[in-house]
């Protein structure tokens, strides 16, 4: 009987051992798989953190090879804060924190792309030979050779600057439509011809307008940074540019550094109609009013400004509204656009024609191309004795 029992009890201790074996075996095998797991997510964490790592270095070396030299550091999103902590700048700080996503933007990228559009069409050397004092940068459709034409014949030549240099651009995306390909071969064609076309690959439109501007900003820093002013116009005005050099600009003076002028408009606010092309919502900015800004149909500034304000605006999300967008990236740098020394030589209408009237002013609006050859001559043949 005794055998029996010590049987028995032998039996159930082998039992429970075995059942031991069995659990201890699946607890290892369970903390092994959950390791695995964690070992899987802290290499897929790693491999994203290399990702990003490797994505902002790449941005990073996209910095103008001139980072070290340039008074105007990239903008982080710290310093970003610092710079608009002035109260004077409180309404422009919230816009450009509710400006959308733009804070998101700083964060995923850290420093946003130098040149996010390629140059299909480019005049490097356009400024090798002469520091210009006058660049002409003249926003024009693709499709309207026309007044590319009548510029080039008019306000927009070489000879109305003669001695002083002066360089003539024409700043062109790129149009949608069955007709891209032929249209884009004649501009390519008539670029080779005169010279005088810059193009990247965005689409042309009014709503990519401050984009159309800042191609032209970027091109200046970079290919013609000694260039004493700029001016940036639309293809349907009418510039009295032997005016703006002479009388505004005037040669035999020193160049102004950090000079911005034209139609000045101040206490501007924004458009709150979504039925206006004007149109922008509170979300995009906040703020009720606009810091002073210069009417896009044209506007005059020192060459030291290209640079500064393209390095601005990319710390800055892109309103349509390029005048305005310029404003806040000059209210951003402190700078506050001057007005002209006579209110009348900056006009965004259309002044009524007479050879008195155009000899004192420097831009007219929307005027057709033949319109622009016709006063233009009149107003040569007439120049001595205008009025």
């Amino acid at each position: 009987m005794q055998w029996k029992w010590r049987h028995f009890c032998t039996g159930i201790t082998g039992f429970l051992v075995l059942l031991l074996c069995v659990g201890v075996f699946l607890f290892i095998s369970e903390y092994s798989l959950l390791a695995g797991k964690k070992d899987h997510q802290v290499n897929s964490v790693t491999h994203r953190a290399q990702k990003l790592e490797r994505n902002h270095s790449v941005t990073k070396q996209n910095m103008w090879t001139e980072e070290a030299m340039s008074p105007f550091p990239a903008t982080s999103e710290g310093n970003l804060s610092s710079i608009l902590e002035d109260s004077s700048q409180q309404g422009l700080k919230k816009s450009v924190e509710s400006n959308a996503s733009f804070s998101e933007e700083i964060i995923a990228e850290s420093i946003l792309k130098v040149e996010p559009y390629k140059y299909i069409i480019n005049e490097e050397d356009k400024c090798q030979e002469k520091d210009p004092f006058l660049v002409l940068l003249i926003t024009v459709q693709p499709q309207h050779v026309q007044a590319r034409d009548a510029i080039r014949q008019t306000w927009g030549n070489e000879s109305v600057a003669e001695g002083v240099g002066f360089v003539r651009l024409f700043l062109l995306g790129i149009r949608e439509g069955l007709t891209t390909s032929q249209l884009q071969s004649s501009i390519e064609a008539e670029s080779q011809q005169y010279h005088d076309i810059i193009q990247q690959n965005y689409i042309d439109s009014y709503y990519n307008l401050t984009i159309k501007t800042l191609m032209g900003m970027h091109w200046i820093a970079t290919y013609c940074p000694g260039a004493s002013y700029v001016m940036k116009t639309d293809s349907d005005m009418f510039v009295n540019t032997e005016y703006l050099i002479q009388k505004l600009l005037n040669p035999s003076l020193p160049p102004k550094l950090k000079y911005f002028t034209g139609f000045l408009l101040k206490d501007e606010p924004p458009i709150r109609k979504n039925d206006s092309k004007w149109y922008i919502s509170p979300e995009v900015y906040s703020d009720d009013m606009y810091p002073p800004f210069c009417s896009g149909t044209g506007y005059v500034f020192s060459g030291d400004l290209a640079e500064l304000i393209y390095r601005t605006s990319l710390s800055i999300r892109r309103l349509h509204l390029e005048d305005v967008y310029v404003a806040i990236c000059l209210a951003k740098l402190k700078i506050e656009p001057v007005p002209p020394p006579n209110k009348s030589l900056f006009n965004v209408n259309r002044v009524p024609y007479s050879s008195c009237k155009y000899s004192k002013l420097i831009t007219s609006h929307g005027l057709l191309p033949t319109e622009i050859i016709k006063y233009w001559q009149d107003l040569q043949r007439n120049k001595h004795n205008a009025c």
